[in-house]
């Protein structure tokens, strides 16, 4: 019998926009810039709202969650840059929550209603809720 390591760390990911400029307007280009972050990190259950991304993962056992964001944003702001020809750049940091194999369902429902929910609520008051749920000390 071989030994290996098994993990499964579920992770709710959250980054926004440089300035949470509301530059991903077109949501026809946001379908784009979803798929390709999906094709290319293999995870699901990503989704694009003008100024931030919301994403569920299972962290690889080989990979540290400052390592999976940085290349996560690098690489999407590099296919970013050269599909609009711009400059676009995400803010420098990130938000990431543990989930919970019980709650993965209502995670990915709550990251599938976006538009709903912004209707209500700002990113940045998304942001205060999900720091306050989770006990952050931001300080």
């Amino acid at each position: 019998m071989s030994v290996r390591s098994l993990t499964k760390i579920l992770l709710h990911l959250i980054w926004g926009t440089k300035n949470h400029e509301k530059i991903l307007t077109d949501r026809e280009f946001r379908k784009r810039v979803s798929d390709h972050l999906s094709e290319n990190s293999k995870s699901k259950n990503i989704y694009m709202k003008i100024n931030h991304v919301n994403a569920v993962i299972d962290l690889p056992t080989n990979r540290s969650v400052e390592e999976v964001m940085r290349l996560l944003k690098g690489e999407l702001s590099h296919w970013i840059n050269k599909e609009l020809d711009s400059k676009f750049s995400w803010a420098i940091g990130y938000a990431v929550f543990s989930v919970s194999e019980s709650n993965l369902a209502k995670v990915i429902r709550y990251i599938q209603n976006q538009d709903k929910h912004h209707r209500q609520k700002s990113f940045r008051e998304e942001y205060d809720d999900f720091v306050t749920a989770y006990k952050v000390d931001i300080g």
